[in-house]
C-alpha cells in the first residue's frame, strides 16, 4: 500500500491541528531555542552560551562537548581538557537515557534544511533519485576517525555541514551558506533524505551511542493500526517502524528499538488512532487494546 499524498490529515480531523503537530512544534522550538541561545552573545553582548554546537559553556558552568569531535581530538593526538572531557561526559549520559539520535531532529540545525527539502519534494512531486545504502554513514564515519589518526587534524569537522550551518547562523559566516544549499539540493534533487538518513557521520555516531537508551517510541495500541501509512510517510528512518508494528506474529514487541529511530515523534503526531506513544524500552510485550475501558491487556495484535 503507498503513503497518502497527505499524512496526517485525518489526525488533523480527529486531534486537531495542534494535536497533530505537537511534536513536531516542539522540536522546532528546541532547536531554534537553542540556535537562540547561541545568538544571545553575538547580538546583544550577553553570552549565555559561549562556543559553539560541538564545544560550549553555558552560564560559565555547564561544558557540553560533542563526544564524536573528542574522539577525533584524542586521535589526532591533541590534549584533552578536563572541562572538554566532563562535556562530553554528560553528553554521553544524556543521549543514553533519551537516545543517540534524539540529536538529530530536537538540536542539530541541518535537520530544520532536510525536513524542508522533503517537504519541498513532496509538494514538487519529485521522485526516484540516488539510492544510497544506509550503511554508507558508518563507512563515513569510520573515514572521519581514521583521517584524525593518520593526518593528525580533525578533518571533518573542516566540511561538515552541522559545523558550517552553525558558523553560518550565528557567527554569519558567508561562504558557510553555502554548506546549507549544497545540502537543501542535495536532498531534493538528488537523493530523497539522503544526507540525514544515508551520509552523515554524525547521525551515525550517536545512533551508536544511544542504541540502548531509555526513551522510545512504542506502538503500544498497534492492534488499532488501519494499515493507513501516514506513519511511514513522514518518518525519516522508516525501516525502523515495522518490526514495532507488524512483529506481533514474530513475538516481536511494540517497542521501536532501532538505533536510528530519531525519536522526532511525527509517527505519533500524524496517527488518528494513537497507535504510538513515547515510552520507555523496558516491558516490550505484545500489547492488545480490545478492553478499552481497562487499559492495555497482555495479548496477540490481530
Amino acid at each position: 500500500m503507498t503513503a497518502k499524498a497527505n499524512p496526517g490529515h485525518e489526525a488533523v480531523e480527529v486531534k486537531g491541528w495542534f494535536g497533530a503537530h505537537k511534536w513536531l512544534l516542539a522540536r522546532r522550538f528546541s532547536q531554534v531555542a537553542i540556535l537562540a541561545l547561541f545568538l544571545v552573545g553575538p547580538l546583544f553582548g550577553y553570552y549565555i552560551v559561549k562556543g559553539t554546537i560541538a564545544s560550549s559553556l553555558t552560564l560559565d558552568v555547564l561544558p557540553l562537548t560533542d563526544p564524536f569531535m573528542l574522539i577525533q581530538s584524542w586521535l589526532a593526538g591533541h590534549q584533552l581538557e578536563s572541562t572538554a572531557l566532563i562535556g562530553a561526559a554528560i553528553v554521553v549520559v544524556t543521549y543514553l537515557i533519551v537516545g543517540g539520535r534524539v540529536y538529530c531532529s530536537w538540536v542539530c540545525p541541518v535537520n530544520i534544511i532536510t525536513d524542508a527539502a522533503h517537504w519541498v519534494r513532496q509538494k514538487l512531486d519529485i521522485r526516484g533519485g540516488l539510492k544510497l545504502t544506509r550503511g554508507a554513514r558508518y563507512w563515513l564515519l569510520g573515514m572521519a576517525l581514521v583521517t584524525a589518526f593518520a593526518g593528525g587534524i580533525i578533518a571533518w569537522e573542516l566540511v561538515n555541514p552541522v559545523t558550517l550551518v552553525f558558523r553560518a547562523l550565528v557567527f554569519g559566516v558567508g561562504w558557510a551558506w553555502g554548506a546549507a544549499l549544497a545540502v537543501f539540493l542535495f536532498d531534493l534533487f538528488v537523493s530523497e533524505r539522503g544526507w540525514c538518513s544515508h551520509l552523515c557521520p554524525v547521525g551515525a555516531f550517536y545512533s551508536l551511542l544511544g542504541s540502548s537508551a531509555v526513551l522510545r517510541v512504542r506502538a503500544t495500541r498497534r492492534d488499532a493500526c488501519n494499515n493507513c501509512m501516514d506513519c511511514f510517510a513522514v518518518c525519516p528512518e522508516q525501516q525502523v517502524i515495522t518490526p514495532a508494528l507488524r512483529g506481533a506474529d514474530k513475538g516481536v514487541g511494540p517497542v521501536i528499538l532501532s538505533p536510528n529511530c530519531t525519536n522526532c515523534g511525527r509517527c505519533i503526531d500524524v496517527c488518528s488512532l494513537d497507535v504510538f506513544e513515547f515510552g520507555t524500552r523496558f516491558n516490550n510485550r505484545s500489547l492488545t487494546t480490545d478492553n478499552k475501558e481497562n487499559g492495555p491487556v497482555l495479548g496477540k495484535a490481530a
